[in-house]
């Protein structure tokens, strides 16, 4: 066997049907799309979302609620798992960094940290955000927060 003799499996591959190319193909004439009509005319396209003159979906379904293009989106992280990290990895300061290298934010991510669970480490934690219950926390056990 060499590359002179290769071919694709039996079945694999189909000829394309060669349409418009005269009347003894037989598929010519109207090259099978039927006769008149916008649909047999080149350059046709149907809207997106028409369904044949039925009132569509998108305008039966009634509108709601707005997106807040102001809105700014926190990735929140509980006290918890700060806990968790100090004890882990025998922590004293949290940063970004550190949260990203072990999997809970993305580089993209700004993070707020959340009041969820106890904290029993000391530790200094820098992030964009944070709850007032997990300033507390913080800081009760002699930690700083610091807003990046």
């Amino acid at each position: 066997m060499d590359l002179s003799n290769l071919q694709p499996a039996e079945g694999s591959t189909k000829t394309r049907k060669r349409i418009g190319r005269g009347q003894g193909t037989g598929r010519g004439g109207t090259s099978t799309r039927g006769h008149k009509g916008a649909k047999s005319r080149s350059g046709y396209s149907r809207k997106a979302g028409f369904e044949g003159g039925q009132m569509p979906l998108y305008r039966r379904v009634p509108k709601f609620g707005f997106k807040n293009i102001n809105r700014v989106e926190y990735r929140g992280i509980n006290i918890d798992k700060l806990q968790h990290l100090a004890d882990e990895k025998k922590l004293t300061a949290i940063d970004l960094e550190i949260l990203i290298e072990n999997g809970f934010a993305s580089k993209k991510d700004l993070v707020k940290i959340l009041g969820r669970g106890k904290l029993e480490a000391k530790v200094d934690v820098k992030a964009h955000a944070f709850s007032e219950s997990a300033i507390k926390a913080i800081e009760a056990q002699g930690g700083t927060a610091t807003k990046i």
